[in-house]
């Protein structure tokens, strides 16, 4: 089987990773032995058995576990990452409450706008519902009139979360503990995805109606230089999704939309490509090259154009010979936005140069 055939990897998230945890801590508290792996349920009834990476004894009330979180084929920041659970028995009482909060490296929402209210551990639905269910699952064999307090935590969490968009996104002091259903299935983007919804939930709470939605840390970088005085939650980071970045911003109502990019990325925009990733789009250079044939009479300029290793490469020669080129494009780009929009959203193009200078600007009356 060659890389080409080869099934990819699934894996699971860290709100999976907490759920085997906590259930490997109550297991050994109400068994006296420490499982080598424990068998969770992931939100789409499937099951998985995950091994535990170590357990102990806080003391005569609370036991910690942990789990390496495996990602599979689709690795991520928290890829390798310690997630563990601490289970703390508590009452007696009547029933078995559940309790669950987030301790050393588990992030604290901050502002409104996201699932979870401010105050609250960044432990989303998803994961509080699996360990829960995991809980529930040990409780079943293993009956106790005791509540369970669960404290989850990562060890690394908060150097880990500098490498991620916590920070905009409000939330303080570590990782999100995250999982829709709890598989992580490779080259789904579901996470990124999911950090440019969550990024704009942010931004509407904070009273946002326009969005500058750029394609990379250097883009974004351009773009806060650009308008140093807008809010940093009106930046939203949206890699190579186009189309789902686009319908997304209209479904929360936002009226206006800029496209902050670079050429290479706006000239696969202004083709309607909806993700604009080599491996998912192909730049066609003859596109650009009509493009530029029929704004100029240099023939050379559009031999160098088609003959581009990238567009990238014809950049520099359009900017020089055939600026109304970079304009077009620009103009289609951000056609092409509002048609995605269904023209709930009015669209705006920039296009910078690979020092950060603004070349073309479609509203600049915009300011």
């Amino acid at each position: 089987m060659n890389a080409q055939t080869k099934k990819l990897k699934s894996g699971f998230t860290t709100g999976a990773a907490a759920a085997a945890a906590a259930k490997a801590a109550l297991l050994l508290h109400l068994t006296g032995q420490v499982p080598d792996t424990v068998t969770i349920t992931f939100l789409t009834g499937t099951t998985t058995s995950i091994p535990i990476r170590q357990c102990r004894f806080e003391n005569p009330e609370t036991v910690c576990c942990t789990v390496i979180k495996d990602a599979g084929d689709d690795p991520d920041i928290t890829h390798g990452a310690e997630i563990g659970a601490c289970v703390r028995l508590e009452g007696p009482f009547s029933d078995t409450p559940i309790r669950i909060t987030g301790g050393v490296g588990v992030g604290t929402v901050t502002r409104p706008g996201l699932e979870i209210p401010p105050g609250q551990p960044a432990i989303t639905p998803g994961p509080l519902t699996m360990i829960t269910n995991s809980i529930r699952d040990v409780l079943g064999a293993h009956p106790t009139n005791r509540g369970i307090h669960v404290e989850v935590f990562v060890p690394e969490g908060e150097r880990l979360a500098r490498k991620t968009l916590n920070a905009r996104l409000g939330i303080v002091g570590g990782l999100s503990i995250l999982g829709t259903t709890g598989i992580v299935r490779p080259m789904s983007h579901e996470a990124y995805v999911a950090t440019i919804e969550k990024s704009m939930d942010v931004a509407r709470a904070a009273g946002m109606s326009h969005l500058v939605l750029t394609t990379g840390r250097r883009s974004e970088r351009f773009a806060q230089r650009r308008w140093p005085d807008l809010n940093e939650v009106a930046f939203i980071q949206i890699g190579d999704f186009f189309q789902v970045a686009i319908a997304a911003a209209a479904t929360r109502g936002f009226a206006t939309v800029t496209l902050a990019v670079f050429f290479g990325k706006a000239v696969k925009m202004a083709q309607n490509i909806p993700h604009t990733h080599a491996a998912k789009s192909e730049l066609t250079l003859g596109t650009l090259a009509r493009w530029t044939r029929e704004r100029t009479a240099d023939q050379s300029l559009v031999d160098r154009v088609a003959h581009a290793n990238t567009a990238r490469h014809a950049f520099d020669p359009l900017k020089a010979g055939a600026p109304a080129v970079i304009r077009h494009v620009a103009e289609m780009a951000q056609q092409c936005a509002e048609g995605f929009a269904d023209g709930r959203i009015k669209a705006r193009c920039v296009i910078f140069d690979y020092d950060g200078s603004s070349v073309v600007d479609t509203r600049s009356d915009w300011g």
